[in-house]
């Protein structure tokens, strides 16, 4: 006999699990965790949320552990929060302030979907990847005291709308997640037994299947049965829970139907309790392993060690870090723990030295230089994934020396990839998509995680079968078959190195200090005859012939740094002659305040010193 019971949707529904299942999860041993279930050769689907997530984990781990490297994308409910203007990034942040400023938007906004695709060369088969592509979609873990707040802004939603992107998935069915701090704060409360901080079920529901449990138990004699259907997750754990210190004589045991109430004696039942394949201990780490949910994968990737490869990855970075291993490194935490190579901030009074491409530039500050811990968000990155390739920054120096046509994205990139502009086109790496992922072989979608993550691993073997051929001066022979560890010898120089958009370097090392800046001069404007102008004001001056940002140098004079040369050529050629606006390079012996001060002060020295003279020699 079974009683109707209604509850709302969870958004991940976990087996039954032994504790020997258990620890062979925690120890990223899946297949020994499900060794009845047979191995299936495929993923099922594409697309993964929390109700396919977990039949799915074994093969994942599977192919991650046989993979030569894996692509990456992830989106985000947002990009930027809109902050003031010195908040704002630019050219001129040291790169520790580019990563604060960049901080405060990650703490913000969350990941809606993870896109991995899976790289494998196929044995037997001359320079043959076959890719594995899968769409995760995510939600933050809602559970005793975790809940999560994250902010949607409003031009992201509408870019990845135009992309036919299904926001239904990611609230309805996406997969929990935490962080280690996150997992420490649940994992605490629920070995306390204090699971119940905050219930996810409402207290009327509850009372509602405790009186009908109760008035079923009036009824029914030791052995029988009922079941609770619509039960699942962390309801069907709460539910079990409340019932069990509720009502001594009864045992509960969930099934794929739901949860099943027996009636049992009290000795049967304290048999039950000791049983090793329910112990309240073991099914306190299941839930806790449900509540981990695509940390656990997570986890297994970080294990694995494979080469992870992304495009303009800095943001995926650190949305990683955050989310799956801890909160980025901020104030009070960690101070810097050795100085930039490129920028290099030193107080004086007033004026902070930045030391770029043109050394011992002095910029007015907007405030004291932050003291967080950059260094170690690299260390942890640098740990976690000890192998970096950013295509952004592989495919920049050889869209230089090939000359390809300009490309303003990465669809954009792999189709110039794959045309015949490439020389290396008909004997480059072939790739396939494995049997689930064909509608990446039919259809082209853009900015759909796995799709761009198949396009970073795509055009990575391209640009590197590039690089083979320039080192050998001819095609590889085929006796002489390229692999993958040939490849990535090839892309030593690229490897750990991440693209940055808008900063005073324009790429990370995360294996080391970051390398000198190859950057336009830095020009200075000197205004004349308009009091009062602002930095906003003089941006929007230049903003119609190019870009540049703005930093202001005294009352009335602006430095201007781009990242283009002929922006700054265009800049020196248009005002050369112009009446208010004079605009020339900078130079540190000419325009910096304390040189000017120094030679002010040896001036007057001078001039007493020789006044002196001249006085002591006439003097009788």
């Amino acid at each position: 006999m079974g009683i109707p019971c209604k509850f709302a949707p969870t958004r991940f529904r976990p087996k039954r699990a032994t504790c020997k299942n258990l620890k062979a999860l925690r120890s990223g041993n899946a297949w020994a965790a499900r060794g009845r279930i047979r191995r299936a050769p495929e993923l099922a689907a594409m697309d993964v949320g929390a109700d396919e997530f977990e039949q799915s984990l074994p093969l994942l781990q599977e192919l991650v552990a046989g993979a030569d490297f894996v692509g990456l994308d992830i989106e985000f409910t947002g990009l930027r929060s809109n902050l003031s203007r010195p908040q704002q990034i630019s050219l001129f942040d040291l790169p520790s302030e580019w990563y604060v400023k960049t901080r405060q938007s990650v703490q913000q906004f969350t990941i809606c979907q993870i896109g991995l695709s899976v790289f494998s060369s196929i044995e037997g088969e001359s320079n043959k990847y076959v890719a594995h592509s899968c769409n995760f979609f995510l939600f933050p873990t809602t559970f005793g005291i975790l809940d999560s707040e994250f902010s949607f802004q409003a031009s992201s939603v509408q870019f990845l709308n135009q992309y036919g992107f299904d926001y239904n998935k990611f609230l309805k069915n996406g997969i929990p997640y935490m962080n280690e701090e996150q997992e420490k704060k649940i994992k605490h409360s629920i070995l306390r037994g204090n699971w119940r901080v905050r219930s996810s079920l409402d207290k009327d529901q509850i009372k509602v299947v405790i009186n009908k449990v109760t008035q079923w138990l009036n009824l029914a004699e030791e052995g029988d049965q009922m079941t609770l259907p619509g039960i699942a997750g962390f309801q069907a754990f709460e539910v079990q829970l409340v019932l069990r210190q509720a009502l001594p004589n009864i045992w509960t045991v969930l099934k794929d139907e739901g949860v099943v109430v027996k009636k049992v004696s009290q000795p049967h039942r304290w048999y039950l309790e000791h049983d090793s394949c329910d112990q309240i201990s073991c099914w306190k780490e299941q839930i806790l392993l449900s509540a981990r949910g695509f940390s656990v994968f997570f986890q297994m990737l970080v294990k694995a060690q494979k080469p992870l490869v992304g495009h303009n990855m800095m943001m995926d970075l650190l949305h990683l870090h955050e989310k799956f291993f801890r909160p980025l490194p901020g104030r009070g935490k960690a101070a810097l723990s050795q100085p930039q190579s490129v920028l290099v901030v030193s107080w004086a009074r007033e004026w902070v030295c930045v030391v770029s491409v043109n050394p011992q530039i002095h910029v007015s500050p907007s405030g004291p230089s932050p003291s967080e811990s950059y260094d170690q968000f690299k260390q942890n990155i640098h740990s976690l994934f000890p192998v970096l390739i950013d295509t952004k920054n592989v495919t920049k120096d050889i869209w230089k020396e090939l000359r390809f046509p300009r490309v303003s994205n990465l669809s954009e990139v792999y189709d110039v990839l794959s045309s015949n502009l490439n020389p290396t086109k008909n004997s480059g790496p072939e790739i396939i998509h494995a049997r689930e992922c064909k509608k990446y072989a039919e259809t082209k979608c853009p900015h759909e995680a796995a799709y761009d993550a198949f396009l970073c691993g795509s055009v990575l073997l391209k640009v590197a079968h590039l690089l083979l051929e320039r080192v050998h001066g001819t095609v590889p022979a085929d006796d002489d078959e390229s692999t993958f560890p040939q490849y990535l010898d090839v892309l030593a120089p690229y490897v750990n190195q991440v693209n940055l958009i808008r900063a005073g370097v324009p790429k990370i090392n995360f294996s080391g200090p970051d390398y000198p800046s190859i950057r336009p001069p830095v020009l200075i404007l000197t205004v004349r005859r308009w009091p009062g102008v602002s930095e906003y004001q003089v941006y929007r001056e230049f903003q119609n012939l190019c870009k540049f940002d703005v930093r202001r140098f005294t009352r009335s004079q602006f430095l201007l740094l781009t990242n283009k040369f002929k922006d700054a050529r265009s800049v020196l050629k248009e005002y050369r002659n112009h009446p208010t606006l004079q605009v020339s390079l900078y130079r540190y012996w000419r325009h910096s305040p304390n040189i000017t001060c120094l030679l002010q002060v040896c001036s007057i020295v001078t001039t007493w010193a020789m006044v002196a003279f001249i006085l002591g020699r006439s003097s009788p």
